[in-house]
Order: C-alpha cells, then sequence, then structure tokens
C-alpha cells in the first residue's frame, strides 16, 4: 500500500519505526522483534538505513519482514549522504524486486573523516527524490524539522530547501522529534504560507531514560520545555518512574496533536516494543487499531 493512500484520509494513523541490526547475526532476533512490533497493529513501520549507512544491507531484508511476512505497510529509508548512485540504484531495485512500495528518501549524516560529496553522490535529498521519481513506481516521504534544519542559517532558508524536496517528487514529510507541540504548530503554519501542503507526519519520541536527553540535545539541538525538563530532574534516577513518565509525557502530546486536528503520528519507538505499546494502551479509545 502507497503510503499517501493511508495519510491523505483524515482518520488517525499512528506508526512505528524500527533500526536494523550493527550485525548479520543478529537479524533473527530483529526479525522476532518486527513480529511483536507488527502485533500492535501500527499503521505502518519504517525501517532505518543507519546513520551512516552502517546497517544500510539490513535495511530492504527487515522491510520484508514487515511488509512480506508481517503485513504491515512497510517505510524503508535511503540515505544519500552513506551511498554511491550506484549503490541507490541497487536498492532501488531491491525494494522493486520485494515489491516494497514506500521510500523515506534523506540526506543522512555525513560520516565523519569522509569527503562529501564524492563525484558518484548525490549532494542533497531534493536530488536522491528526484533520482527516485525518476526511477518510477516509488511513493516518496521525506524529512522536515520544526525547529529548523541544525545547518540551516534560517527557518526561512530551511523552508525553501523544503519547498525544493517537495517540488522533487516527495509526497509526504515526516518530522524529527519535538517535545512542544506549539513548535509544530507554527512550523505547520509557516510551511502551508510557503505552498508546503502535503501530509505531515508528527515525529514523537518517548524518553524513557535520562541519558536520552543529552544525547538528543546534543545531536539535534532540540529545545526541552521547563514541564519536560522537570520531569526528568524529578523522576531520571528512578528507572521504572522515568519509563512511566516518558510514556505519559509522550501520550499527551500525541493526544494534544490529534485534537488539533495533526491525525499522522510517527512513533521513535528505538525497538522497544513494550514502549510502543504502552502508549497504544494509552490510545486505545483514541487509535482504534483494526
Amino acid at each position: 500500500m502507497r503510503l499517501t493512500e493511508l495519510l491523505q484520509k483524515e482518520e488517525v494513523t499512528i506508526s512505528c519505526e524500527l533500526f536494523p541490526p550493527k550485525q548479520g547475526a543478529q537479524l533473527a532476533n530483529y526479525k522476532k522483534l518486527v513480529g511483536e512490533m507488527a502485533a500492535l497493529k501500527p499503521a505502518y513501520m519504517s525501517v532505518t538505513y543507519g546513520a551512516t549507512g552502517g546497517t544500510s544491507d539490513y535495511t530492504v531484508e527487515l522491510a520484508d519482514e514487515v511488509c512480506n511476512v508481517n503485513h504491515i505497510p512497510a517505510l524503508a529509508h535511503l540515505t544519500c549522504a552513506s551511498s554511491t548512485k550506484e549503490k541507490v540504484a541497487s536498492v532501488l531495485a531491491e525494494l522493486k524486486e520485494k515489491k516494497i512500495e514506500n521510500i523515506l528518501a534523506l540526506r543522512g549524516d555525513i560520516p565523519a573523516d569522509v569527503d562529501f560529496p564524492l563525484p558518484n553522490q548525490y549532494h542533497h535529498a531534493s536530488e536522491l527524490i528526484a533520482q527516485i521519481r525518476e526511477y518510477g513506481d516509488f511513493c516518496i516521504g521525506g524529512a522536515c524539522y520544526p525547529e529548523g534544519h541544525p545547518e540551516a542559517r534560517t527557518m526561512f532558508e530551511d523552508l525553501e530547501h523544503l519547498k525544493e524536496k517537495v517540488e522533487a517528487g516527495c509526497e509526504f514529510l515526516t518530522t524529527q522529534m519535538f517535545f512542544d507541540n506549539n513548535i509544530l504548530y507554527n512550523f505547520l503554519y509557516k510551511a502551508l504560507k510557503r505552498g508546503i501542503d502535503v501530509p505531515v507526519v508528527a515525529g514523537i519520541m518517548p524518553v524513557t531514560n535520562r541519558a536520552q536527553v543529552a544525547r538528543i540535545m546534543s545531536l539535534s539541538g532540540n529545545m526541552m520545555p521547563p514541564r519536560f525538563l522537570a520531569i526528568v530532574d524529578r523522576f531520571g534516577d528512578h528507572p521504572a518512574a522515568m519509563k512511566q513518565a516518558g510514556i505519559a509525557y509522550a501520550t499527551e502530546q500525541i493526544i494534544d496533536l490529534i485534537a488539533n486536528g495533526v491525525s499522522h503520528v510517527h512513533i521513535y519507538t528505538m525497538n522497544k516494543p513494550d514502549v510502543a505499546g504502552a502508549i497504544l494502551e494509552n490510545l486505545s479509545e483514541i487509535y482504534v487499531r483494526s
């Protein structure tokens, strides 16, 4: 199923993200994890490509497990910062062979100590999107940053690049994580004003331990609201309490989003079916899974 068929409807969808193993020996365990996540009946499941391409060899295999074994629509990530044009073409051929219709096209993080871009690499996500569109028969998604891309000088500049993605063939967008819903609402207004009117899926990260906070802030520079930081200060040294509080905070974010007309939510699960399951249980009358 092409995800735009889901995302163009007004009904609520909640999806989950998985990341592949770093070693092939772990693949059987990760396929079991796919089954556990699929049992939660998310609207679709995305499979990452690895920040530097390190897990890319297993993306197609796990996406195949999602789609063709567990019968949940799969969204395969594909990045160009760690892939040559030849590698991209090879992955596209594999995805087409497996009948995986949906791709999240990303530039990705630039690997350390590597010259980028090389002549046989795409420079930007918009170039990758255009290539996938030319290849044909894929539903293409892209990423967006409610707080602005870390490398963009201004939000206006970031929105201009986002519009280039959409014009290149991006059919829907998934946001980077955020912890204050007002940031997303402001971003959606600005994006729509710039003529960016494709469906936007809100990315929510349940923070279940203190260590995640420092990592999130160092990688993406997300703004942490005082209310959220108070939760971390109070419960961060008590793992079970922090997990429960993090699940509650993410649940509250999702309820507020849906109440304000944001119908599509993507949970960055960190490969934790129990966390995703707890959130979905909290939403049992709000998100009715078929």
